[in-house]
């Protein structure tokens, strides 16, 4: 069996292992103590425990004070898998579905192979991050001191993207994934019976239309040359087949690219629930909150990436357009510069989040490939 065969080999038995056991954000314990076993195997200097569950390690090689960091998230999501996979979770109503078992496996095998074989000078840090999905681990790990205790001059992360062929890598400078905030509005009113709605002041009808109002925040408010999406995901009321609501509440998210945009929906949305409320003689509340900012590429850094990536990548688009989806790797960028890219995990790969979503066993060398393009791009090795 040659080298690349046996570490594939042994990056999908990681994974595998990985899957079988997802766990949520700021509850990966077995995956951090797994990951802290293995950097420590290869000859790593690990941090356990920061910000919660997460871990970092630490490789140098040569004489340089500069580093850099490679990042991978760790946790899953709360999604009852149905792959039919043998290596299927068996924890239920958990599963990766967005393949950080898959980017915790690359990582590593990056790891091993640039402690095997060294060809940087400087040092990397690898960092395995807890709670990506709900926003709130790159944050923690910060405000837990890590880059005080293991510093960094620059960052990168990867990510896998159903639909983009394998082999493939996109990124671009600039905004290339957006700010996600989260709404909530309660309107609450007096409920009643069904057959006499002059009685009370039901809410259903004042928010189904506040749900088709909100609607026109993008449409008529925002600068059409600036990118924005406001999304009901939820209405919940108390209501009865024969009973009106006396209380609704309305749930969803706004992704933008810049403040002054989330600001102007956040505006609007209150100017919006305030006048639906008065017209309907209800009181209201309405709680925005702000969970993902914008990604940022560092333009230089996209550039490093893509050039790094052109001999081991089957295509490379170094201008790729921004996505609306988000990204918690943003709040590294608030500290140093850095670039986030995606590797393809397949024409036919099921979404992200979707109960069938498995990462493709045969993207992990690729992105294996990447992570080790990078460091030694940006970390070179001199000659006398």
């Amino acid at each position: 069996m040659t080298v690349r065969a046996t570490l594939k080999t042994q990056l999908t038995a990681w994974r595998h292992d990985l899957h079988r056991h997802p766990e949520f954000g700021f509850e990966e314990h077995r995956t951090a103590a797994f990951v802290a076993q293995t950097l420590r195997g290869f000859g790593l200097d690990v941090i356990e425990g920061v910000g919660g569950t997460g871990v970092v390690g630490s490789l140098r090689r040569g004489t340089s004070n500069r580093a850099i960091a490679l990042r991978a998230d760790m946790d899953a999501l709360r999604i009852a898998e149905n792959t039919g996979r043998a290596y299927a979770s068996q924890t239920p109503g958990t599963m990766h579905a967005c393949g950080h078992d898959g980017h915790t496996a690359m990582l590593l095998g990056a790891a091993q192979v640039l402690a095997a074989e060294g060809g940087f000078d400087g040092t990397i840090r690898f960092l395995f991050q807890p709670a990506e999905e709900w926003g709130q681990g790159a944050a923690a790990m910060l405000r837990d001191d890590v880059m005080a205790r293991a510093p960094f001059d620059e960052v990168f992360g990867l990510h896998n993207m159903p639909g983009l062929p394998l082999g493939h890598v996109e990124t671009c400078p600039g905004p290339i994934m957006s700010a996600e905030d989260i709404f909530e509005i309660t309107l609450t009113g007096k409920g009643g019976h069904a057959s006499r709605p002059h009685s009370g002041r039901e809410v259903m009808l004042p928010a189904c239309t506040l749900v088709l109002d909100l609607q026109s925040i993008v449409a008529r408010r925002v600068n059409p040359a600036d990118i924005a999406v406001v999304s009901v995901t939820e209405l919940i009321t108390d209501g009865t087949r024969n009973a009106l609501p006396g209380t609704a509440r309305i749930l969803g998210d706004a992704r933008s690219f810049r403040s002054e945009v989330s600001s102007l929906i956040e505006t609007e949305m209150r100017r919006l629930t305030a006048g639906l409320a008065l017209a309907h003689d209800l009181a209201f509340d309405l709680r925005y909150s702000r969970e993902f900012v914008p990604l940022i590429n560092d333009p230089d850094l996209a550039a490093a990436v893509t050039t790094a990536a052109r001999p081991i990548s089957a295509h490379v688009n170094g201008h790729a357009p921004a996505i609306t989806a988000s990204e918690d790797f943003a709040r590294f960028l608030d500290h140093v510069p850095g670039c986030f890219a995606f590797i393809g995990n397949g024409e036919t790969s099921p979404l992200l989040h979707a109960p069938d979503y498995d990462f493709n066993d045969d993207a992990l060398l690729h992105g294996m490939d990447l992570h080790i393009a990078i460091a030694r791009a940006r970390l070179p090795e001199t000659t006398a």
